[in-house]
């Protein structure tokens, strides 16, 4: 299971406060998340969503490219997990079409020789957002034109994941008899990487989706029924420092694989907590700012901000202990910078990078919370991902707001389509 440790000094995260803390909002947290309206834990336990997932991922078993056609949350999480999970034993390459750069989308299509080996999967819960609503466009008009693929064959190609009763993409599928699966209604998109959303690339990437559901909702249970659990005392120090102006918050992870893991918590942490009004409508402008990090590059490149700049931000410092690969340093150059490294191997370094900044920000008395895993895999990756949304749905009670909408999204599509239909 992960382990957590505080800076004890500067968090403040003693037993009795954590009690206490947690104490005043626990109730209402777990109506919010036993709600039937927000379904990103209960839906751990539907296996239909799954089962429907592997269905179609065997349907198109030989398939040996995979294109996600998504934006948000629908490209994020499925990103993060192919990331951090996929092995070489999945044979299958992927795409994220998940901006409407023009240039990109270009490149992305101008690598396709072979349609046969192409899955397109576009993920829209409302069907109707309109860069993937533009993505999909493209990418049927690309392969009716470059592979003469007729109206009744993109059923072989494109496979759409949207709301179960209504919308647009749900409508095509009807007209093209093109595969479906379900994004629950009651999970937004940012919460929606452990539903089909997540789980067919997953499955394309040989991901052991079943572990990472069983981790997950495993560790959920844990979190949230101990009153002391790592999730409160987690919270506690988050809202602590959020009284101080402390209202930045850095996830550095020292691993190459979980790099996408931070532009997934990016999302996640910044659209639910960054609210202009509270649950009262007071204008509040509320929020905690995230920012993406890894080790060690960025110790080359962050980290002077980090250690020297403003003191507003509390850091998630994220330790790997095992890695799937190691390299021997064993060198017999006579020079001192070889010299230092010829007994260690690689993960000696990167060990020793992590306990470094680990030692030097504590010691600068920065606030830090010092997450350990043994390694990347599905265990791991199901808690990390649990923790960091039952995280999130706390400090939205912490804060007054409602974390699972997205309200200051909203004015910018509808100008986006009004300058559309000018």
């Amino acid at each position: 299971m992960m382990s957590i440790n505080f800076n004890f000094e500067k968090s403040l995260t003693n037993l009795e406060q954590t009690k206490a803390f947690s104490q005043k909002y626990i109730s209402n947290f777990k109506k919010v998340i036993e709600s039937p309206d927000i379904g990103f834990v209960s839906t751990l336990t539907n296996k239909k969503l799954l089962e429907d997932a592997k269905h179609i991922h065997q349907k198109f078993s030989k398939k040996t490219r995979f294109f996600q056609v998504g934006i948000g949350g629908s490209s994020l999480g499925p990103e993060m997990l192919t990331s951090a999970l996929s092995t070489k034993n999945s044979e299958v390459s992927f795409e994220y079409i998940n901006n409407v750069d023009p240039d990109l989308i270009h490149e992305q299509l101008e690598t396709v020789k072979d349609e046969k080996e192409c899955l397109f999967y576009a993920v829209s819960k409302s069907g109707s957002t309109a860069e993937t609503v533009a993505a999909l466009i493209i990418v049927i008009n690309f392969l009716k034109g470059k592979f003469d693929i007729k109206d009744d064959q993109l059923k072989d190609f494109i496979v759409f994941c949207t709301d179960e009763s209504k919308g647009d993409l749900l409508k095509l599928a009807s007209e093209l008899n093109i595969s479906t699966l379900t994004v629950p209604s009651n999970v937004g998109g940012r919460f929606s990487v452990l539903t089909p959303v997540g789980f067919l690339p997953a499955l394309f990437a040989n991901i052991d989706c079943d572990s990472l559901i069983q981790s997950a909702h495993s560790y959920a249970n844990t979190l949230v029924e101990d009153q002391e659990s790592d999730l409160y005392k987690v919270a506690c120090c988050v809202a602590h420092h959020q009284k101080s102006q402390i209202n930045q918050t850095v996830l550095m992870p020292y691993s190459s694989k979980l790099r996408s893991f931070t532009s997934w918590f990016v999302q996640l942490w910044a659209e639910s907590l960054g609210k202009k009004l509270d649950k009262n409508n007071n204008v509040v402008h509320t929020g905690l700012t995230p920012i993406s990090a890894y080790g060690s590059t960025d110790q080359h490149s962050q980290m002077q901000l980090f250690m020297e700049g403003p003191k507003d931000k509390l850091f998630f410092l994220l330790e790997v202990k095992e890695f799937g690969h190691d390299f021997s340093l064993d060198n017999s150059i006579d020079l001192s910078a070889f010299k230092l490294l010829s007994k260690s191997n690689l993960s000696d370094l990167m060990n020793a990078e992590f306990k470094g900044a680990l030692t030097a920000m504590a010691e600068n008395n920065l606030p830090l919370v010092h997450l350990s895993i043994n390694k990347v895999n599905e265990k791991s990756l199901g808690e990390l991902i649990i923790f960091f949304e039952l995280l999130t749905a706390f400090m939205g009670e912490v804060l007054e707001i409602n974390p699972f909408d997205q309200p200051g999204v909203e004015l910018g599509k509808v100008y986006t389509k009004q300058i559309l239909s000018d």
